[in-house]
């Protein structure tokens, strides 16, 4: 299909006055707002979003309306154990199908027990490559991945950062009794 000459309509913007030309009202009100920013984050402005840590934690910081809600905060996984103590993950392979990041490695097998058909032989979370946006957390069945409120986990290594099943599952034994945020 071909557009024929009379169908198109040309639009010639309006010529800049001097004053816009040297765009002088944008900078000046680019300062303007970078100046009030800089006197409101003095003290606990409304645009201060300063913490000072490891003094002042987020953990005991009160939730805000509009800013950032405790409620959604996502920090390091755990998986989680059934009442048994084992662990609860059936190896459905939903949380390594659907997370962005391709962070999350399972390999399956035959379970020992007779209530599941799977277990995860190997499950790893490669934690530096997480993006922490809970596309795991939502799409498992069994509630068996979980983000904690643990955000000032630290490695010295990557290899010391890629979480396996028995470190997941420690995570899991520290934070069980924290409530969460």
């Amino acid at each position: 299909m071909t557009i024929r000459q009379e169908d198109i309509i040309n639009i010639d913007p309006p010529a800049m006055t001097a004053v816009e030309a040297v765009y002088l009202p944008s900078i000046l009100k680019g300062f303007g707002t970078t100046l009030r920013h800089f006197f409101t984050s003095f003290g606990q402005g409304r645009t201060s979003r300063t913490m000072q840590y490891p003094e002042e934690r987020r953990e005991h910081m009160p939730v805000e309306k509009g800013g950032l809600h405790a409620g959604n905060f996502r920090g390091v996984h755990r998986l989680n154990r059934d009442e048994q103590g084992r662990v609860k993950c059936v190896a459905c392979m939903m949380c390594p199908t659907i997370c962005p990041a391709r962070c999350i490695h399972i390999t399956a097998g035959e379970s020992p027990w007779e209530d599941r058909e799977k277990y995860p032989v190997k499950f790893e979370i490669d934690e530096l490559r997480c993006i922490y946006c809970g596309m795991c957390e939502e799409a498992c069945p069994v509630d068996a991945i979980e983000l904690t409120t643990e955000y000032d986990i630290v490695g010295g290594s990557r290899q010391e950062m890629i979480f396996d099943k028995e470190k997941l599952l420690h995570v899991y034994d520290v934070t069980i009794s924290k409530k969460p945020m």
